[in-house]
């Protein structure tokens, strides 16, 4: 079972729990048996683009939150690595402010969760249902920030898939495009379990003790991991990873579990064929 974890939230993103200081997460992962961990909040923005509330942190807690890491990091030195990290979105522009981040912590990821569309526009997945020609901004904008060096980890590169019911040609073409950018480059590519968490376990935003075949019964709603994503996955030479993606309670005492119910989505022939980091 995988004892590392690489997306991990706080309170400053503002949608975790507001209430749960950072050093419960690490006590947590002590507790439920982790080796390794990277806390890698949502980026702040020193151009601000992503205007929407409780998204992110201020940047002017940044220097205050991978200071609290570091404290944490020095504190537990003997009982588990931990490391510093944002998750971050490429837009085209953002470059350097984006690599200036990157300077400052042991890890990034990249959640590409927005595009800019024809307008310039920001477009963001979940509120917005993209057209064919925007999935493939998204896969290009995944493919510029790795060819820039920017991301350690592509976290949930399935994410397209929300508001998308079928898996036919494009999207076919966007898996290919993110999984051969990910072989050449050989950068990561996450099964992301927040969806699984928030529509099983944390249906209606509160933990519920139902056995783990009434779990299985809500699978039918979640929009990734996709099924049809990691099967081309498996016809590329990728590392893989699962992220716990956490920002409540109980999302790191249910690993094993949420990993159980990925693999029930994703199909147990895919899950051996894919290549699955061992650190």
């Amino acid at each position: 079972m995988q004892k590392f974890n690489y997306h991990s939230h706080t309170y400053r993103c503002v949608h975790a729990d507001l209430d749960m200081k950072d050093e419960e997460y690490i006590q947590e992962y002590i507790k439920m048996g982790f080796e390794k961990v990277a806390i890698t909040d949502h980026c702040p923005e020193k151009n601000k683009i992503d205007k929407r509330n409780n998204m992110r942190m201020d940047y002017t807690q940044k220097d205050e939150y991978i200071d609290s890491i570091e404290k944490l990091k020095e504190k537990y030195a003997d009982k588990i690595q931990i490391e510093t990290g944002f998750e971050v979105e490429y837009l085209p522009g953002e470059e350097e402010n984006i690599k200036e981040l990157k300077r400052e912590v042991d890890k990034i990821i990249l959640g590409q969760h927005f595009i800019y569309d024809e307008n310039k526009e920001l477009k963001i997945f979940g509120d917005h249902n993209f057209t064919d020609e925007e999935l493939i901004i998204y896969a290009e904008y995944i493919k510029e920030a790795v060819e820039l060096n920017i991301p350690d980890i592509i976290a949930h590169p399935d994410l397209y898939m929300r508001k998308r019911k079928n898996f036919g040609e494009i999207e076919r073409k966007v898996a290919n495009m993110i999984c051969k950018v990910a072989e050449k480059y050989n950068i990561p590519l996450e099964i992301n379990l927040a969806k699984i968490f928030n529509q099983t376990y944390f249906e209606n935003k509160k933990l519920n003790n139902d056995s783990i075949e009434r779990q299985k019964e809500k699978l039918s709603n979640v929009e990734y991991p996709c099924r049809g994503f990691w099967e081309i996955a498996t016809k590329y030479n990728i590392r893989v990873l699962y992220g716990i993606d956490v920002h409540h309670r109980g999302q790191i005492t249910l690993y094993k579990e949420l990993i159980e119910l990925a693999n029930e989505i994703i199909g147990q022939e895919t899950i051996k064929k894919l290549n699955f980091i061992k650190e």
